[in-house]
């Protein structure tokens, strides 16, 4: 029986997931017309305007259209794949962070291209991540923008494999995971990360603490890259100093860690905050405990996002170039959509260091 009257599952949501498992199985194929509505009356004893709404469900999400005066046929959605207009971008929070700009990017490309977005947050959450990926494949995206979240890579996997059964190309965005089927495009966290740590030692400091979360691919490639200047200038790693946790940023968090840090200030002058929202919640705190920055303790941030620059803290950083990164994988994207079958690749822009007053020397 196709439909079950008693069950609490809306009956065009019943006879939609029907139709729907007859295209996957290839029941009915891409050109083939379905059964019409009276047809499938008959069949199901459903009020017309219950199966109406189920396929125009599946006309909303392009897997049928409707051609007037001969009936409803199955779309080729291989063949029409470059008329789809739709793409999806999975982002951790549209209002904070770097995810603003990434998405302006990614957006501006489109349009150049006469592509529409659909934007989701994931809040980094598996959870939200993966309804959001359920709902892409529904509206029937040509492909995906996705930002891992702040789960496994195996939990991840999840999400772009589901995207992948429906061929739905995906391009990863800043966070990588290991995946050598994927595109990604990044941004050399690695050597930001050398750079600002070298910087601090050339302004006479050596010891440099550090906190950040090794949650994320971008944050552990900058405490290696930490750890790597310190080394090339032969500065011993002290772990007392390196305070670091396996969750989302969350100013509760780090004002946690802040506290900790400046309980022992005296074995430091300069902390690199592994993005300029800790760095913001450290100067906080400091202000509070009576620490002047830059005068008792110099910091530095990373990503340079568009607020950081109008901070009352002046802070030293380096530069993302978030708003390239969203367009590149808005590129790589289009290309997969349009038929690119070349290796997939990873896309590793350039950061800038940005000085301000931050950081004051220190005579050794």
């Amino acid at each position: 029986m196709i439909i079950d009257k008693n069950s609490p599952i809306p009956q065009y949501f019943q006879l939609q997931t029907w139709l729907m498992e007859q295209l996957e199985q290839k029941v009915f194929k891409p050109d083939d017309k379905i059964p019409t509505e009276a047809e499938v009356q008959k069949m199901t004893g459903l009020a017309r305007a219950t199966i109406r709404q189920a396929i125009q469900n599946l006309v909303n999400m392009g897997y049928l259209e409707r051609k007037r005066r001969l009936g409803t046929f199955v779309i080729d959605r291989q063949k029409s794949k470059k008329k789809r207009t739709l793409i999806g971008v999975l982002v951790p929070d549209i209002r904070l962070g770097y995810s603003p700009e990434l998405a302006r990017g990614a957006g501006d490309e489109a349009a150049r291209n006469q592509h529409s977005l659909i934007l989701c947050n994931s809040d980094s959450l598996f959870v939200k991540a993966n309804f959001h990926a359920d709902h892409l494949i529904e509206m029937g995206v040509s492909g995906v923008i996705f930002v891992p979240t702040a789960a496994s890579d195996e939990k991840n996997k999840i999400i772009i494999d589901k995207f992948k059964r429906k061929n739905i190309c995906v391009v990863l965005a800043d966070r990588l995971i290991p995946d050598p089927e994927v595109d990604s495009v990044t941004s050399d966290n690695f050597e930001g990360a050398y750079n600002l740590t070298k910087y601090l030692i050339e302004k006479g400091h050596r010891k440099i603490a550090i906190t950040l979360s090794t949650l994320f691919s971008t944050e552990r490639l900058r405490l290696e890259g930490y750890k790597k200047a310190l080394e090339d200038h032969n500065i011993p790693v002290d772990q007392t100093i390196i305070i670091t946790d396996n969750i989302r940023f969350t100013e509760e968090v780090y004002r946690k860690f802040a506290n900790e840090l400046f309980k022992q200030k005296e074995k430091f002058t300069a902390i690199f905050a592994g993005h300029d929202r800790i760095a913001f919640v450290l100067a906080a705190a400091a202000k509070e405990m009576g620490i002047n920055i830059p005068k008792d303790i110099s910091i530095v941030g990373y990503d340079d996002l568009p607020f950081t620059a109008t901070h009352p803290l002046s802070l030293t950083t380096m530069q993302q170039p978030i708003y390239e990164m969203g367009s590149e994988s808005m590129k790589l994207l289009l290309a997969r959509i349009h038929g690119n079958r070349e290796e997939p690749q990873t896309t590793v822009l350039e950061s800038k260091f940005i000085e301000r007053t931050s950081v004051i020397p220190r005579i050794r």
